[in-house]
C-alpha cells in the first residue's frame, strides 16, 4: 500500500540476516515529511540494525527496498544517506571532543573563502549566533573555540543536533541521546528534539527510556524479533498502556 504523498522515508520488506540468524523479517516502515518517530523494543528486536540500514550502514537483504522522498534508492551507502539529508546522532562518537565548537559544527563542510582557503572567522561567527540562538549558552565563557569535551552531556548533544539542523537534515536519527545524563541535562536534550518538529524536519528517537520517548514523539512504532509488532499514534495510548503492551511483547512476541 503506497503511502501519502507527504511521506519522507519507505521501507518495503525490509530484511536482514547474519551468518543465518535473522535480525529483521520481511519489515515495512514508513516516516513522515514532519514527524517524530519513536522506536521502542527490546535488547535484539532490531532497531539498531533498521536504523543502520536507514543511515547506509548496511544493505538490507535481497527483495528490500528503500524509498526517499517517493523515488527508489539504488546503491545505497552512508555517503548517499547524508548528501540526501540524513544524520544520525549517537549518544558517544556525535562529536570530536578535542576539538572547539565550532570545528566540529563545520567538520567535513568547512566554508572557503575566494582563494581557497578554510573562511575561519566566517565559521566562528555562525558558530557563534548558533550558540547564541539554537544551543542556549549565554555565559561570554563559552565561546566558539570552546573544547567540546568540557561541555556537559546535553551540551555536547545540543551541539550535534544543532549541527544537523543548521545543514538541513530532513531527518535525524538519535540513538540514545539521553543515556547516561542527569535529569536537567535530559531535559534540555528533549527541547532540541522538540526543535527538531519545529524546524519542519523528521526524527527517529531511539531510546531505552519509555518516558523520554512518549514525551517527545508523534508517532511509537514497537520492533520485536525483527518485525513490527505494533505502532500508535500518541494520542490512540496511554502511557501505562504501552507499558503493559511491551512488557506482554517481551514475554509473549505479542501486543
Amino acid at each position: 500500500m503506497t503511502e501519502p504523498m507527504d511521506t519522507l522515508l519507505e521501507a518495503r520488506h525490509i530484511s536482514k540476516t547474519f551468518s543465518g540468524v535473522p535480525a529483521l523479517v520481511d519489515l515495512a516502515f514508513h516516516l513522515g515529511t514532519n514527524e517524530i518517530v519513536g522506536l521502542l523494543g527490546d535488547n535484539g528486536a532490531g532497531k539498531s540494525t533498521f536504523v543502520k540500514i536507514v543511515s547506509g550502514y548496511y544493505h538490507p537483504d535481497p527483495g528490500g527496498e528503500l524509498f526517499w522522498k517517493g523515488q527508489k534508492l539504488e546503491h545505497w551507502s552512508v555517503a548517499q544517506a547524508r548528501a540526501l539529508g540524513i544524520e544520525v546522532v549517537y549518544q558517544e562518537r556525535a562529536l570530536s571532543e578535542q576539538q572547539s565548537v565550532w570545528r566540529n559544527i563545520f567538520m567535513g563542510r568547512e566554508i572557503s573563502n575566494r582563494t581557497g582557503l578554510l573562511d575561519i572567522p566566517r565559521m566562528r561567527r555562525e558558530t557563534h549566533e548558533l550558540m547564541r540562538t539554537a544551543m542556549g549558552f549565554t555565559s561570554l565563557a563559552v565561546t566558539p573555540d570552546s573544547t567540546v569535551a568540557t561541555f556537559s552531556g546535553g551540551e555536547r548533544q545540543g551541539v550535534a543536533i544543532t549541527r544537523s539542523l543548521h545543514f538541513q537534515a530532513d531527518l535525524i536519527i538519535l540513538d540514545e541521546p539521553t543515556m547516561g545524563l542527569s535529569l536537567s541535562e535530559t531535559r534540555k536534550v528533549l527541547e532540541f528534539v522538540a526543535n527538531i518538529k519545529k524546524a519542519g524536519r523528521a526524527a527517529l528517537f531511539i531510546d531505552h527510556n519509555i518516558f523520554h520517548v512518549f514525551s517527545s514523539v508523534d508517532r511509537l512504532v514497537i520492533f520485536d524479533r525483527g518485525r513490527v509488532a505494533g505502532q500508535f499514534k500518541k494520542g490512540e495510548i496511554t502511557l501505562d498502556d504501552l507499558l503493559e503492551r511491551l512488557q506482554r511483547v517481551a514475554s509473549t512476541g505479542t501486543l
